[in-house]
């Protein structure tokens, strides 16, 4: 777990990739599309907007779930535990980034899982995402099992009506979510 005094360590995280192809949403259909671009660094104002509002979610009770290697914050998830508008079953996944140098290690995957633990402890029935519109990004989650809302929250869909909005349902069979969390788990007690 991140304690509040190590929120200002995410934006430490290298985000940086490069970015072939895009998803947009048309007519309930996912469409890939080429668009090739090098992200490097949190786009401008990132940090100075979204630092308040990761210690507001710290301070309801929000689950913020961060990976060290020594003092290095690899990974982070958080999980905001108010109920979405809209879907009041579901809670927001509001974050998850691994750093460049951690990715492709199942990291992400583990964090997921820990994000899917605490929606099941905030008594919810599932995760609401707001996915960057990344190819990368997409298929993770969807491999993750989530799906593509139908009908998205209006007011999370108004902040980020770019991103592809997904939920992750705790009943959905056959996910890799819970193998996850195990795999994180034998890890960190590996490293203990």
């Amino acid at each position: 777990m991140l304690s509040r005094s190590e929120i200002p360590l995410i934006w430490t995280i290298d985000r940086s990739e490069h970015i072939e192809k895009f998803y947009r949403l048309q007519d309930g259909v996912l469409v890939l599309e080429p668009r090739s671009i090098e992200a490097k660094g949190w786009p401008g104002g990132e940090p100075e907007a979204d630092t308040p509002i990761f210690y507001r979610c710290f301070d309801a009770g929000g689950a913020f779930y961060g990976t060290f290697d020594g003092a290095k914050l690899a990974g982070i998830a958080i999980v905001d535990p108010a109920p979405v508008t809209s879907l009041p079953t579901l809670v927001q996944f509001r974050f998850l980034h691994v750093d460049r140098a951690y990715r492709k290690r199942g990291l992400g995957s583990a964090l997921f899982a820990s994000a899917a633990e605490a929606a099941r402890r905030f008594g919810a029935s599932g995760l609401y995402i707001s996915a960057t519109p990344t190819e990368n990004t997409v298929n993770f989650y969807r491999h993750l099992g989530c799906t593509v809302l139908g009908l998205p929250d209006p007011e999370l869909f108004a902040l980020e009506p770019d991103d592809i909005h997904l939920q992750w349902l705790a009943d959905t069979p056959g996910t890799p979510v819970s193998h996850a969390a195990e795999q994180l788990h034998s890890d960190l007690d590996e490293q203990s």
